[in-house]
Formats: C-alpha cells, structure tokens, sequence
C-alpha cells in the first residue's frame, strides 16, 4: 500500500481483489521490507518451532510429509507452501486444514493496517506467521518461494533448515549456472541451526557446506527410503522415497525441540502414509467429466524425469498428454525428455491466460521438431481434454497432465472436487528400482555429494535426430 486510507477487509473476496493488486508475480528482492514488518508485527522471533524447507524439486512434498509426521506425534503444526491451485487459502494449514475465512480477513486487517509495503508472497508469508501465532502452533514449516537469499520465509529465524535437490530453474534470477543458484539458496543458512538435506549434485553440495561452516551450522545428509523398508510413503514416484527419506531426516533433529519421540517407528508410518499433496503423480479414475487422468506438476527437466522414472517404474504408457509450461521456465529439455518417453502418443498443447505461459504453438513446434509431429496446439484445457477423452484410456494408461503447477490449478478450477480425490487403487505397484549408488543399504548416495537423480550418461536415454543433441547436451551437463 502506498497511501495513508486504512484498509478494512470484510471477506475473502476482497482479500483475493487486494492480493491481485499486488500483483501475483511481481518480485523485489530484498529481506527489508520483510523484517520491518515482523519487527512491527513482534514477529521477528516466531512463539513456535520454524523450520524452513528449501531446494528446487520436492520442497512441497518434503514439506507435506514432514507436516505429517508432526501431527502423527500429537504437535499442533502450521504449513505454509505454495503456490495454490485454486484458492490462497491452500497455502496457509493448521493441522492440514486450511482455515476459516473469518480468521483470514480478521489477520489480513492486522496486517494491512500495520504494514503497507509488502509484495505479495512476503504479504501471504507474514500472515501465515500471523495466522500460526494466532493458532497456537508448536512448529511453522515454511516452504520457500524462490531461492534462499532473499526468499520471504528467509526473514523468519529459523530453527532447523532443510534442503531439497538443488537443481536448474529460475536462472532468469537465481543465476545461469548450478553453483550459482546453489549459491543463492545456501545463503539461507543464517545462523547455526542445523541443516538437513538430501543428496546434492557436487557444485550445489559443496556451496551448502561451505555456508554450514561460515555459520557453525551442523550439517546432516538424510537418508532415503528404499522399497523394501518398513517405512513407505503416501505419494507414489520413486523420488517421494527421497523426499519422505529428507523429511524424516529433518524430524531427528525436530523431535527433540519439540520434546517428542524420535525414533517410534508406529507414529512415523502413520504420518509417512497420511500425507497428501494434490498434483503429485496423481490419480483420478473415470467419470463423466474426463476420462483416466494423471496429474503431475513437473516444470523443470529434473522434474521431469523424476516423472518419467514413476511411469517407467510402474510401466504406465498414457494414451495421450496435455502439457502446458511458463515461457521463464527451462522447459525445452522438458519436452525433450517428455518426447523421448512417450513416441507416437499425441500431445496437445492448450493455450493459456497466465501472462506467463509459453506458447502453444510455440511448444507444439518445438515438441515437433522430430517426426512424427504428434503434438497439437489447442484453444484451451477444456479442448485439450474433449480431444484427449476420445483417446483409449484406462488404468495402465491414463491421460498425463503436465508441464506446469498453473496448468493443473486450471484443471482444478474446471473440477474442484477432484483436488482432494486420492485413487490409490490405481496405482500399481512400484518396482522399487534403486538407485545404481544403493547397495545394500536404504542411503541413496551416502557420504557422496550427488544428488539420487543427478544425472549421468546412463540415466537418460539416447536421443535421437541432430536437432535434439543440443538439448541432450543440455541436460547431461548440468
């Protein structure tokens, strides 16, 4: 806000109007304006435990389980991620529940009328601080928004920090190469609360220990699940082995500050299989409004391979994709990969009103540029899936909707009764691959600086056709 009018919500919806006119995707880097809030605010020092979940990919799901395994103990937690689908008030959970529109509009009135200069992920940060004050939580987990140095949730003090795979996005702000936006992440680390994070690529690994011991933080890489632990996941995809894996290694040095037990195995398979994130290898069974679907928010390279690793695993060949991603986003070797998997199968490409999506005629080109030319642009989500429900789908072979977390927000929009739906009976089996650095142990990559999906001239495919050598360079060389 910029003038001196006090601000008085009376709903939701004009909290939604008011957050629009900050501007979804307008940044300001800088952690000013955020401190200067919490210290109006007497939030600079949270009445609960904060943990602040960084990385690239499965910072929502490491978030989610690790939410999960404190409620299994009996703790009161908040959970803040983002982004939402269809409502913000996905983004701010009490005990996995979001909370009432009366207490919204009752916290956001505090907030506006003390501070006026927010942008609109430090503005949603602060009234999740809010919000869990309000809510007498024992432990905040913070999900960052982008980066580390100047992320929002980077002005809360933090108890314990906890690190996904760093990977390639967001090189438009974060930098254009690994070390770089390892970099910017590992200046997260503030203070000497310990650090917890999953296997690394070797630049962004060494980038997060050389912040550890600027700060005397001490420094734990976690563990991952292996299929034949007692310990399973809710969320399927061989990757949730890793993010579930880092989630309870968070929770060994969390139990403690919240004076819980670390090691009851019970408490954590029943957190472990409660867990549930929307978006995430998801499946919808058949009904009259669309046909077998698998939604997954995959929008970067690393991302997508850790897909395209689920369905190999659990050999799913969809009958048809609908894939949509942002133009800022490194999306190319995304389609390279997505091409390479799925052959011949059709893909539409709808368009979209985000200002910030690529083109669909420019992504079905790309995607064309090895014959067959299989994917074809589309008006929108709604044609998309008309054309895609006369494709032969099924369990085995469901429609695939990816590329971007905004596209699936669309489908979400279209259907909202399918945000929630969990379909486990679908979901065959997985195989239980485990990564060629496993032996026989349950560590990916123990004691090596190397991310589990760090990868390597053997984990992707050959690809064929001179155009897409360049893309294939691309990716081994990250």
């Amino acid at each position: 806000m910029t003038n001196s009018t006090d601000v008085t919500f009376k709903s939701l919806g004009e909290v939604q109007s008011y957050l629009d006119r900050l501007g979804l995707f307008r940044m300001d880097l800088s952690l000013e304006r955020m401190r200067r809030a919490l210290v109006l605010l007497e939030m600079k020092r949270p009445p609960f435990v904060v943990v602040q979940i960084l990385g690239t990919n499965g910072k929502g799901s490491t978030a989610t389980f690790l939410a999960a395994l404190c409620q299994a103990h009996g703790c009161r937690c908040g959970l803040y991620t983002s982004p939402h689908f269809v409502s913000p008030l996905e983004r701010i959970l009490v005990d996995g529940m979001p909370l009432s529109e009366t207490q919204w509009v009752r916290a956001a009135n505090v907030l506006s009328n003390r501070v006026r200069e927010l942008t609109y992920f430090e503005w949603l940060t602060t009234l999740a601080a809010l919000l869990f004050r309000e809510n007498n939580v024992d432990v905040a987990i913070l999900e960052a928004g982008l980066g580390g140095r100047y992320d929002a949730t980077t002005a809360l003090e933090a108890d314990l920090l906890c690190y996904t795979p760093i990977a390639m996005d967001h090189r438009d702000v974060l930098g254009q190469t690994l070390r770089q936006i390892a970099t910017d992440k590992a200046a997260a680390i503030r203070s000497d609360a310990p650090v917890v994070t999953a296997g690394q690529y070797p630049q962004a690994a060494d980038c997060l220990a050389v912040a550890a011991r600027k700060h005397n933080a001490p420094l734990h890489q976690a563990r991952a699940l292996t299929k034949n632990a007692l310990l399973q996941p809710n969320l399927a995809g061989p990757h949730q082995l890793l993010n579930a894996g880092t989630a309870l290694g968070a929770w060994l040095f969390l139990a403690p500050m919240l004076r819980r037990e670390v090691d009851n195995i019970e408490l954590q398979c029943r957190g472990l299989r409660r867990a549930f994130l929307p978006g995430r290898l998801q499946r919808l069974a058949a009904c009259a409004e669309y046909p077998d679907m698998l939604l997954d928010g995959a929008h970067n390279p690393h991302g997508m391979k850790a897909l395209l690793d689920a369905l190999r695993d659990t050999d799913i060949r969809p009958s048809c994709a609908v894939f949509s991603c942002l133009a800022d986003k490194d999306w190319r070797p995304s389609v390279v990969l997505l091409r390479h998997f799925l052959g011949n199968t059709p893909v539409f490409v709808p368009a979209s009103q985000n200002p910030r999506a690529a083109s669909a005629a420019v992504v079905a080109s790309v995607y064309n540029s090895v014959t067959p030319q299989t994917a074809k642009p589309v008006a929108d989500l709604s044609e998309a899936l008309s054309v895609a429900g006369g494709s032969k789908s099924g369990t085995a072979c469901p429609v695939l909707l990816t590329g971007s977390l905004y596209l699936l927000a669309e489908f979400f929009i279209l259907y909202p009764a399918s945000q929630n739906t969990r379909c486990h009976q679908s979901w065959p089996v997985f195989s239980g691959r485990e990564h060629p650095d496993s032996k026989d142990t349950e560590i990916w990559g123990k004691n090596l600086p190397i991310s589990p999906d760090a990868p390597g001239k053997n984990s992707i495919p050959q690809l064929c056709g001179k155009r897409l050598k360049f893309w294939q360079n691309v990716i081994l060389n990250f």
